[in-house]
């Protein structure tokens, strides 16, 4: 008898300690899970309807984003510039934009901006000046006195072409700059509007195919050769009251990022989100996608502006970097 109740004595604390262990389980994996809980659920990000956006059409559709419990709107904007008046103005939690024109806010002093995620660097031949066969431009050193079009002043479309002119010691100075939304720009080539336009994908594409476009120079070579194009931001503001929300943006990212060197899969997305035809879509050039953050590759970005005159004291890339979660 002693020894049966010995027995029923160790089997009732074994059952309470099992019950005490999976409770505390619960009990952490609740915690857990409310440690996890972004600040803010829904938020709305400024776009460009370019290739750029890839990434982000594929954590939308591919579900990394509700992964992370985050249900991400996107409006269009006709320029990096729009985007970014959208986040200043507080209509975009986040924008897609050229980090020229991210830097140039912080300059100028007209926003607080804080990079947060990487979006592309220019590859060989996705952004080109383009020129078409009834155009004056034949040459780089055409361009000179010329009308060219770009999506805004001191966009990377303007930072970029002015760069590989002065590389190929043509003025810049003395070109008419007009800026244009991109889908816009193949119709003035045709027209005779203006004599060369940079291109970015898919536009470079449609504009070969629309308007006989063919490139006049890489605006991603020389001075300018793998150069940070586009990225996100947000507020300091913003940052600083939604870390949880950032680091919920960026994981999804980064893995999006990473699905997205399978060409079979950017394609279906750049179809359906940029409404280009699926010959097209076959036919560009990507650029390259990233995703996290390297302070000294995207002060490269900076110090050409500085070089070029469009900032006058230099400013540390490293400041305006938001947190960053893993490596991509």
């Amino acid at each position: 008898m002693p020894q049966r109740a010995s027995t029923r004595r160790l089997a009732v604390l074994a059952l309470v300690a099992l019950i005490a262990v999976v409770l505390t389980g619960c009990s952490q994996l609740k915690g857990s899970s409310a440690a996890g809980a972004v600040e803010k659920p829904s938020i709305r990000v400024a776009i460009l309807t370019t290739v750029d956006l890839a990434p982000l059409w594929l954590a939308q559709e591919g579900g990394y984003f509700k992964a992370e419990g985050l249900d991400v709107q996107t409006d269009v904007g006709a320029s990096g510039q729009e985007t970014l008046s959208r986040l200043t103005s507080g209509q975009a939690d986040l924008a897609l934009s050229t980090y020229t024109l991210f830097f140039l806010a912080k300059s100028n002093g007209s926003a607080d901006v804080k990079l947060v995620t990487d979006g592309t660097s220019a590859s060989p031949r996705s952004n080109e000046v383009v020129t078409v066969p009834n155009s004056p431009v034949k040459t780089v050193r055409d361009l000179e006195g010329k009308r060219i079009a770009i999506s805004s002043k001191n966009a990377a479309s303007d930072v970029l072409t002015r760069s590989v002119m002065r590389d190929h010691g043509v003025d810049p100075g003395k070109v008419q700059w007009v800026p244009m939304p991109l889908p816009e720009m193949s119709a003035a080539l045709a027209q005779g509007r203006v004599d060369a336009a940079y291109q970015p994908e898919p536009f470079l594409t449609q504009a070969a195919r629309t308007a006989g476009a063919y490139p006049v120079i890489d605006a991603a070579s020389g001075s300018t050769q793998n150069f940070p194009l586009t990225g996100y931001g947000a507020t300091a503001k913003w940052v600083q009251d939604n870390p949880k929300t950032l680091k919920a943006f960026q994981r999804a990212m980064l893995n999006a990022t990473r699905a997205a060197v399978d060409r079979a899969r950017i394609e279906p997305l750049v179809v359906r989100n940029a409404k280009v035809d699926q010959d097209i879509a076959s036919l560009m050039v990507m650029p390259a996608f990233g995703s996290t953050l390297d302070a000294r590759r995207i002060q490269r970005v900076p110090d050409l502006l500085q070089q070029l005159g469009v900032v006058q004291t230099r400013i540390d890339a490293s400041s305006m970097i938001a947190p960053q979660t893993g490596t991509g």
